[in-house]
């Protein structure tokens, strides 16, 4: 099938439910940043990044699946791709499409930005790190001799995704002309921290057609792979509370109250970690990050 497949098949191609919550991380960075809803032009612009980063992250999750489709014919072999039900040439299309999409939206919020009260050098920080994730997507992605192949390059590679998937919460803030708020960085350190746990205990799950590959869990083992990815977690959990210290100053200390359900899931990650459970335990840091990262919007919402 091609580009009649269904909408399901698309849906699970562009890993939209995941990609759905770069929505969920420009409009934190935006509330952690204004603590509050943004309006007016921060709101326009706002829900330009949105649309950005949701057809960013589109376009990259297409392309990993395009390049990845021999990996996946072993891991995921009822993936779109390997299936059939999508074939690569319209694949390449959507990668095409759905980054023009993001390109068209950071365009368009130029412009508000330019011909509003935010002003384009005001606005410049925000495309500076879309081109930071544009870079790190091509870095990745890529093993032409002008890039750094970091998929194939084991803890380097789990940093650039990490990476990319925390920088959306700047990219937030950025929007609203605040790049650098302590809120929005002390989130930034967590959602990256989360990730770079996650991405490590993924490649754990998948070494079984990751034959041929560096990651880390490959070159280093399952279990070495296992007891770092639990360390990266203890530090997230330090991440967690350490801005609810008095002494730093970033959150009210009593707020610290709406993180405890996310300490709670992520805490519970070490026995599933521990007993191999290895799909169980990356979905539950997941659950925790999600956990976490609602409770913060709560927290900036309060007056």
């Amino acid at each position: 099938m091609g580009v009649g497949a269904s909408l399901g098949q698309w849906w699970v191609l562009f890993r939209a439910g995941n990609s759905v919550t770069g929505i969920f991380g420009v409009i934190l960075g935006a509330i952690l940043a204004t603590q509050g809803f943004p309006e007016g032009e921060n709101a326009t612009i706002t829900a330009l990044h949105a649309f950005s980063v949701m057809t960013f992250m589109f376009s990259w999750n297409a392309l990993n699946d395009v390049m990845d489709i021999e990996i996946d014919t072993v891991n995921r072999p009822d993936r779109p791709l390997p299936s059939g039900a999508i074939s690569i040439f319209s694949a390449r299309i959507g990668v095409c499409i759905t980054g023009l999409a993001s390109l068209i939206s950071m365009i368009a919020a130029g412009f508000v930005a330019s011909n509003g009260q935010i002003g384009l050098e005001n606005w410049i920080p925000a495309l500076v790190i879309w081109s930071i994730a544009l870079l790190l997507l091509a870095n990745y992605e890529s093993s032409h001799s002008i890039f750094l192949g970091l998929k194939d390059r084991g803890i380097p590679g789990n940093l650039a995704i990490s990476l990319a998937v925390g920088l959306v919460i700047l990219f937030g803030a950025a929007g609203v002309s605040k790049p650098f708020d302590h809120r929005a960085i002390s989130v930034f350190i967590i959602g990256f921290l989360y990730n770079f746990s996650r991405e490590i205990v993924k490649d754990i799950e998948d070494m079984e057609g990751d034959e041929g590959r560096s990651t880390f869990a490959m070159t280093s083992g399952p279990d070495k792979a296992r007891m770092i990815a639990w360390i990266i977690l203890l530090i997230t959990l330090a991440s967690l509370l350490l801005p609810f210290a008095p002494i730093l100053g970033i959150f009210v200390d009593w707020h610290v109250i709406f993180v405890v359900p996310a300490v709670i899931s992520l805490l519970l990650v070490k026995t599933r970690l521990f007993a191999s459970e290895d799909h169980a335990a990356q979905m539950l840091i997941k659950r925790s990050m999600q956990l976490g990262l609602t409770a913060f919007v709560v927290i900036s919402l309060i007056p």
